[in-house]
């Protein structure tokens, strides 16, 4: 009882204290892009250099968001069962040894064995982070922090081609991996400080606390809601893979200037976030939501008409796309939590588990040898948008839990 009351005192400071809160929740959020992102603009130049084929070394994105995707499902029971910081810091500490190693790997087979292994140690940032959101605020002030996570979210994957782009401009590719040893690092002090905040830390069996996942299997609600939000990031994922091979290869484009094209679309997504902060106080959840899911479809049949004139007739309907996401995802996260009261690590890690686990499905699939990716990316959009929105109005129609 004395440790749920310290842990209660601390999760107030939290919510007072949202300059250290907010950043740090959304730096661990943000490991997946900051990690993927970066080496981006170097995969074509990869290729050439071990003289392998562009979808063999995309298989470094694959089988990151493979492993990232099923330890986050055993990090999940573990921060229930033993807290969020411990298994918080031992991740971190993996994915610092293994950024470190990544700098001295020298063929596609290595690149890909140390990013399995970085996956493993990065999947404790985003699970438990959520569960940390959960564990600190409730009802509309959780929706509102989780748009400001996805507005600071944004600048990861804006910022992180365009640091991998002049790093390869001035040294070489290898201190792409110490940059993200660095951001470990400033993980790393970051949690040492921050305060235990799951109010009651269970005294059950780890194998009975990982039977949650049953529970939640048998949650018809939850998952029905995650598997309708994972489907709709599926073309932002091939958007990601497929990304370096259209600009570079398909319009010619530098490292450099594919890293600003890619920056812009991660601005898509932060601008998308920050509306939806904006716009939550005086629009109902669910009604933007629906412009979210509409956006994606429209944005997927802009592509596949005019995504083949240009960078730009390529770029503008995608960031149509970016947006919608950013602006759907803040209240889509908040409603599926909305859907469980107990086993929240579980419950956060099964969804940023199916997320992952539908991108690395989109990112195997465009990275095939398509002729031209661009209708592929543009097909995938519309039929995923109009997917999900057709079950969205499903959704509504038939009622869940916190839809007003």
């Amino acid at each position: 009882m004395a440790f749920k009351q310290q842990t209660n005192v601390s999760n107030h400071k939290l919510r007072n204290n949202l300059k250290m809160t907010v950043p740090l929740l959304a730096l661990l959020s943000a490991f997946p892009p900051l990690t993927t992102d970066m080496i981006l603009p170097a995969i074509p130049s990869l290729a050439k250099s071990w003289n392998v084929s562009l979808s063999l070394v995309n298989l470094n994105l694959v089988f990151f968001f493979v492993t990232y995707g099923l330890f986050l499902l055993f990090y999940g029971p573990i921060s229930d069962r033993f807290g969020r910081r411990r298994p918080l810091l031992v991740g971190i500490a993996v994915y610092i040894v293994t950024s470190l190693l990544g700098a001295f790997v020298s063929s596609a087979p290595m690149l890909i064995g140390i990013r399995i292994l970085q996956a493993a140690g990065a999947a404790a940032g985003s699970s438990i982070s959520m569960a940390m959101t959960k564990d600190i605020f409730i009802g509309q002030e959780r929706e509102r922090i989780l748009a400001y996570i996805a507005v600071i979210m944004g600048l990861a994957p804006m910022l992180a081609p365009i640091i991998g782009g002049w790093i390869l401009l001035y040294l070489s590719w290898h201190w792409i991996f110490l940059m993200e040893a660095f951001m470990g690092i400033v993980a790393m002090f970051g949690v040492l400080r921050f305060p235990e905040t799951l109010p009651v830390i269970s005294e059950a069996p780890l194998s009975q606390v990982m039977n949650t996942y049953g529970r939640l299997l048998l949650n018809p609600s939850y998952m029905i809601m995650v598997l309708v939000m994972s489907v709709s990031f599926f073309p932002l994922f091939s958007f990601i893979a497929g990304s370096s091979a259209i600009y570079i290869n398909e319009f010619g484009l530098s490292e450099q200037k594919y890293s600003y094209f890619f920056a812009f679309n991660a601005l898509a997504l932060m601008i998308g976030a920050f509306s939806c902060l904006r716009l939550i106080r005086s629009v109902n959840s669910k009604h933007l939501m629906t412009i979210g899911f509409a956006g994606v479809f429209l944005g997927g049949i802009f592509l596949l008409f005019m995504g083949q004139h240009g960078p730009w007739s390529f770029a503008l309907p995608m960031f149509m796309v970016s947006f919608s996401l950013g602006l759907s995802r803040p209240p889509s996260n908040h409603l599926v939590l909305e859907q469980v009261d107990r086993d929240i690590g579980s419950a956060s890690s099964m969804l940023i588990f199916t997320y992952f686990a539908f991108g690395a499905v989109s990112m195997w699939f465009i990275s095939l040898e398509w002729a031209d990716k661009i209708p592929v990316l543009g097909t995938t959009a519309a039929g995923c948008g109009a997917l999900v929105l057709a079950a969205w109005v499903i959704i509504q129609k038939r009622g869940v839990k916190g839809i007003a």
